[in-house]
């Protein structure tokens, strides 16, 4: 069972890496038609294939590290320009299994409905607009104003959410529990963190 699950865990991954699939779910259920297996026991939990993801960039993606750093340093400047916001970064750019089309995800909270448009506009961003329904826990769901823009040839994404929702994150697609935010320390830490591994791990002069 554990075997099975993996191999599905495995080609789930790879048809996100590879086919271009972002969803968790379509992408087991592919995989495992493919795999030729039929029983719902060996399909893997969505946070098993997140792991397989990112096993999987890190194995077969080697420009796969360059290009997360480069969206989390444009994900750390985001969060230092929209502070007034208490912003917090979310999602693949966090969580490490960003690829070539991952936005950089930003929680944006505000009691002022207007407030982003309008901050945007006084900084002359265009931006599109868009809107997201959230679950907020078991229960309770909530849409949500989405605004879209372009930067450094990246594409970001602001949910604005009403500053109560600081206290707790919305639930992640993934795993149906609250999303891992990091704020802007929180990503420098981890910045600093990865570059003092990425230093120890270099092969010698």
């Amino acid at each position: 069972m554990r075997e099975r699950r993996g191999r599905v865990a495995g080609e789930a991954a790879r048809l996100i890496a590879e086919g271009g699939l972002r969803d968790y779910h379509q992408a087991k259920l592919k995989a495992a038609q493919r795999l030729g297996i039929s029983d719902d026991a060996s399909l893997p939990r969505n946070r098993e294939i997140e792991d397989a993801l990112r096993e999987y960039q890190r194995l077969f993606r080697p420009d796969h590290a360059d290009g997360l750093r480069r969206r989390r340093d444009a994900a750390l400047r985001a969060l230092e320009f929209f502070e007034p916001f208490d912003p917090r970064l979310v999602g693949p750019v966090l969580g490490g299994t960003a690829d070539a089309r991952s936005p950089v995800a930003l929680l944006l909270h505000s009691d002022d409905a207007d407030a982003v448009p309008r901050f945007l506009d006084q900084h002359g961003i265009p931006a599109e607009a868009s809107g997201r329904r959230l679950r907020l826990d078991r229960v309770r769901s909530g849409d949500f104003p989405v605004w879209l823009f372009s930067a450094e040839d990246l594409t970001f994404d602001l949910t604005v959410l009403p500053r109560i929702l600081l206290r707790q994150a919305p639930l992640s697609a993934v795993d149906e529990r609250p999303m891992q935010r990091a704020n802007a320390a929180q990503l420098r830490r981890l910045l600093a963190e990865e570059e003092i591994t990425g230093y120890e791990g270099a092969p010698p002069a």
